[in-house]
């Protein structure tokens, strides 16, 4: 199917899911639901998926012993009233609040938190990548009725700061639906087994179409903060850029995702019924290269590429100024990263040496080169044909490839189907550098999503890992440091930009909070007006 078919198709379908807009009697506009429009993900089960559209399920479907909150972030308790660790960094003691139930009215128990996480850890899927290395199903335990113990194999200083990351879901929802060894997790795709603040109406649920909330009074965290929560939710994603700013302009939906494009700012902002929500993030901006695919096998290859894409033209024209110049793979705003680091600069005569270097030394440049865009999201296609332009230029033959999220990171798990290159944004996650270049760089993640790039670099590896095994700060920033230093050499990818975090918002919302962790879509904090 061509770009333009694709984007017509998109469009329809979009609209086919729009709430129609009727206006509402005056005694019942109260009650009008809010409408979502942000991506949903490819699955409700909080331990399968680990990527941004999730983290709204994580959110607000289920809970995790911590969780972070405002913005810069913070790491407070959760589920967990307090934790305690030793002083080789290896034992963890978490005590839960009293009195937590789910969301079938059983209690939760410490025995719920071990299910939890060995669950997770068998499963083996995204978010498990966090743990793998130090944590084994066998040394998470139950100490006591609300007393949970992590036993590492190993010193991992981003424990406490990736902990947030696993939801603690209902064993007695998901044991009857079990099939297969699966963990219940065919079930759970499309189900609920969380104690969030709301719960999940299966009977018209559509995978990444349309996904209802409703409000649980019975969360433990209680609704004192918020006179006048929002009851119902629809979350119904629109596809398409244009698409989903009109329907926010004309009220059909109440929020758009977070990364509304910056020529649509103005526009959202003059309307007398809307506005936007602009946040410092800790999100990145990045366009991959698969090294283990000639020609970006080759240093030079990747330089080339690297000094051939207009930062400027993109960050300050493109997108107005809004976002800031990015060197390396982590945020501006995160510790661990150089302070003397030098991003790359755009500079044809520069990338055309290194084009002839990586084509003397064999490397295929002439041929066909893809990069994968998503489609739903106009900043990667307008990245793609900035960047498709300035290549031709230096005889380079740049393909654009419309595709979905979900379909490209699907393809990552090998590197022979992982696209040439491929645009997205690395967010946060938990905060700590090793969400982002530890888990980007380091070869034991390849297969994941985040390690795309396929780099491996023995030394970067040897850096990143005794980093992580750390519990000095300070010997950890050196560790992330050096580490940084060695990457931006090697050049395994293109780092753009650290974004301002822009979302469209109705003028109803109120009380919307943006975190970093989770991008402003924790409803419960939210109400809405007339």
């Amino acid at each position: 199917m061509g770009f333009r078919r694709l984007r017509a198709a998109l469009l329809a379908a979009a609209v086919a899911t729009l709430p129609v807009a009727v206006a509402p009697a005056p005694a019942l506009a109260q009650q009008r639901p809010l409408v979502w429009g942000d991506q949903l993900p490819a699955t409700l089960d909080p331990h399968a998926i680990f990527d941004v559209p999730s983290q709204f399920i994580l959110l607000n479907v289920y809970d995790g012993l911590y969780r972070y909150q405002a913005n810069p972030p913070q790491l407070v308790p959760w589920l967990a009233e307090s934790h305690a660790t030793s002083a080789d960094g290896l034992t963890w003691d978490f005590t839960l609040r009293e009195g937590i139930k789910f969301h079938d009215g059983s209690d939760m128990t410490a025995e719920d938190v071990v299910y939890s996480f060995r669950r997770l850890l068998a499963m083996n899927r995204a978010p498990a990548a966090a743990f793998k290395p130090v944590l084994r199903p066998e040394s998470v335990t139950a100490t006591g009725p609300r007393t949970v113990r992590f036993v590492l194999s190993s010193p991992y200083a981003p424990f406490l700061s990736a902990i947030p990351l696993v939801a603690i879901v209902n064993p007695r929802a998901i044991a009857p639906n079990v099939a297969n060894d699966d963990w219940g997790a065919a079930w759970l795709a499309s189900n609920d087994a969380g104690s969030g603040a709301y719960r999940i109406d299966p009977s018209n649920y559509q995978t990444r179409v349309s996904l209802d909330l409703a409000r649980f009074p019975g969360h433990f965290m209680g609704w004192a903060h918020n006179q006048r929560p929002i009851e119902q939710v629809r979350s119904r994603p629109v596809m398409e850029t244009s698409t989903r700013v009109l329907a926010l302009l004309r009220g059909e939906i109440d929020a758009t995702d977070s990364y509304l494009p910056t020529d649509q700012v103005e526009r959202v902002d003059r309307n007398a019924r809307t506005r936007v929500a602009r946040d410092e993030s800790m999100r990145v901006f990045i366009i991959r290269m698969n090294n283990s695919k000639p020609p970006f096998d080759n240093r030079d290859a990747r330089l080339c590429f690297a000094h051939a894409f207009n930062y400027q033209g993109f960050n300050d024209v493109i997108l107005r100024g809004l976002v800031v110049r990015n060197g390396g793979p982590n945020p501006n705003n995160l510790w661990g990263n150089p302070p003397d680091l030098q991003p790359y600069a755009f500079n044809l005569e520069t990338a055309r040496q290194h084009c002839d270097r990586a084509r003397a030394a064999g490397a295929p440049i002439g041929r066909e080169i893809e990069i994968h865009i998503q489609s739903e999201l106009e900043q990667t296609v307008q990245a793609a044909q900035m960047f498709q332009a300035d290549l031709r230029r230096l005889g380079i033959n740049l393909r654009i490839v419309p595709n979905t999220w979900a379909n490209i990171t699907g393809s990552t798990g090998r590197a022979e189907t992982t696209p040439d290159m491929w645009i997205h944004w690395v967010s946060t996650y938990f905060v700590d550098p090793e969400n982002w270049v530890g888990q980007m760089y380091d070869s034991q993640f390849h297969g994941t999503w985040k390690a795309s790039a396929w780099y491996t670099n023995a030394e970067v590896d040897t850096l990143l890992r005794r980093a992580r095994a750390s519990l000095d700060r300070a010997e950890r920033e050196s560790l992330y440091q050096q580490a940084t230093r060695r990457i931006v050499a090697d050049s395994p990818d293109i780092w753009v930009y650290n974004t301002l975090n822009l979302r469209g918002l109705t003028r109803r919302v109120q009380g919307y909070q943006f975190s970093p962790v989770g991008s402003g879509g924790e409803i419960r904090l939210m109400s809405l007006e007339n």
